[in-house]
């Protein structure tokens, strides 16, 4: 079983950068996709970024593109998440997790992920 910890997240100004990070505090997650998710009150968990278990493959929200890089460190069994440029409309809790299934390509649907971290809040004021 894999324990997933975010960390990172904070209160920022429009324009602002925060990295947040995602270690796997039991279990290794070497060799599965991994992908970002936020959620705010009473809506749905919305897809951010998602990365293959090498690295080599990516994919993003049209609302995040270009403005932040998802990347992962499989010696030291974390996630990463840069995020530029952040506005208002980022404010959420961001949620890390692991695929399913072995992660040949980034995963999209949140079904397709079996473990999650616990959240960090991103606050991003105007």
């Amino acid at each position: 079983q894999v324990q997933l910890v975010e960390s990172g997240g904070g209160l920022v100004q429009a324009g602002g950068s925060l990295r947040l990070s995602c270690a796997a505090s039991r279990g290794t997650f070497s060799g599965y996709g991994m992908g970002w998710f936020r959620q705010v009150p009473g809506k749905d968990r919305e897809f951010v970024a998602a990365i293959s278990w090498s690295g080599g493959s990516t994919y993003y929200a049209d609302s995040v593109k270009g403005r932040f890089a998802i990347s992962r460190d499989n010696t030291r069994n974390t996630v990463y998440l840069q995020m530029n440029s952040l506005k208002p409309e980022d404010t959420a809790t961001y949620y890390c997790a692991t695929s399913k299934t072995d992660g040949t390509v980034p995963f999209t649907d949140p079904h397709d992920y079996g473990y999650w971290g616990q959240g960090t809040q991103v606050t991003v004021s105007s």
